[in-house]
């Protein structure tokens, strides 16, 4: 009964730090965002909804990297207190192993675990859809409003678009002109009868549909007319969202299911570097969920190994294994992009890396020969001394 009441207690003071790191976290990242969309958000009538509906969306792609350091965090910082508060030292005296402490740690990894897999196999991907759909359709409002009825508009780099009436209800244009400068010796003016701003979210683009019109180029001595049923004049994104830029979905904002796909299907003509980073996402979206499990047995350990130390060192501590491990990470997913090593490789080796230390660790830790890193660092320093 006492066994259960304390890994009970555990795991609420675990649990709870854990979501204190997440949520601070989760915080300074989407500051950090909204500093690099201040543009958007001040200049471009974006209101406190949209902001929160974009901020929920981009959520899960920054949870996949948080919540296996903020698992990390929760255990390690409160076996520190324990140890700090003499607590650890009082079980062990009273007969009390490491065992019943392990399974409070390893229920709150497991959680952490399967939240990190769903953010991985389908909150991206939902998330990142969402938030181009609604970056997306923000633009095109933007664009239906500047598009004024009798009135040119040149606030687009390039382009000047006349219209003579123009529905923002339902985007369609009448009797339109427009005259693209974008090449700079290739003048073109484009006339239509109908046209209709439209926009496409996995390409990142919005753009006018014209449609039963003739396009006149001017190349210098040659003028040529072309006559279309459809037409589509781009605009610039950059000038529509303050200098933010929606690129073509990349593998990291794609789906589990495409990312499959792409890897299974057999393409002779595709980019052997595009294949190489969809094998990349592929390894990343399994190895970071399994990260949680691996690193939260890490800090199981690394508690152990400072005991004594006061939580804000712990949290450097934490801090630092954890840069190290995504060091490691962030390293062997560059090689593996230049095609040095095996996406597998790259990918996985920090996860085999600290779960080899992870188990070192609680064998000398069961095995009651525990590693003290601040004695240990102490007789380092004075043999470096004795030797000079």
């Amino acid at each position: 009964m006492r066994i259960r009441l304390l890994q009970r207690e555990l795991f609420r003071e675990m649990g709870l730090i854990c979501l204190i790191c997440l949520s601070a976290l989760l915080c300074l990242v989407l500051l950090g965002r909204i500093l690099q969309l201040r543009e958007l958000f001040m200049g471009q009538g974006v209101s406190f909804f949209d902001l929160g509906k974009l901020f929920v969306f981009l959520s899960p792609f920054f949870l996949l990297f948080l919540v296996p350091v903020s698992c990390m965090l929760g255990i390690c910082l409160t076996l520190l207190r324990m140890g700090a508060d003499r607590e650890l030292t009082s079980l062990r005296a009273g007969g009390l192993s490491i065992w019943p402490l392990l399974p409070a740690p390893l229920v709150l990894s497991f959680l952490c675990t399967g939240l990190t897999l769903w953010m991985s196999l389908v909150g991206i991907s939902w998330g990142m859809d969402e938030f181009r759909s609604t970056v997306v359709e923000l633009a095109r409002k933007k664009t239906s409003i500047s598009i004024a009825p009798g009135v040119f508009n040149t606030s687009y780099p390039g382009l000047a678009v006349y219209a003579r009436q123009a529905d923002p209800a339902t985007d369609e244009l009448l009797d339109v002109f427009v005259l693209d400068r974008s090449r700079p010796n290739a003048q073109a003016t484009i006339v239509a009868s109908h046209g209709r701003i439209d926009s496409n979210a996995d390409q990142g683009q919005v753009f006018i549909l014209l449609r039963d019109g003739h396009l006149y180029r001017d190349a210098g001595s040659e003028l040529s007319v072309i006559s279309f049923n459809r037409y589509l004049v781009s605009l610039d994104m950059s000038q529509l969202l303050g200098g933010m830029e929606l690129k073509e979905m990349s593998p990291k904002e794609m789906s589990w299911k495409r990312l499959v796909h792409l890897y299974d299907q057999d393409v002779p003509d595709r980019d052997d570097n595009f294949q190489r980073r969809v094998a990349i996402e592929i390894h990343k979206r399994l190895a970071l969920p399994m990260a949680c499990l691996i690193l939260g047995l890490f800090a199981f350990f690394l508690a152990f190994a400072f005991q004594g130390m006061s939580r804000q060192y712990g949290l450097l501590v934490s801090l630092g294994a954890f840069f190290f491990y995504y060091t490691l990470l962030s390293v062997g997913m560059a090689l593996a992009e230049g095609g040095t090593l095996p996406p597998a490789v790259a990918v996985w080796f920090s996860n085999v890396f600290f779960a080899v230390l992870g188990c070192l660790g609680l064998w000398l830790v069961s095995q009651e020969r525990e590693m003290n890193i601040r004695l240990l660092y102490q007789r380092i320093w004075r043999l470096i001394w004795r030797s000079e």
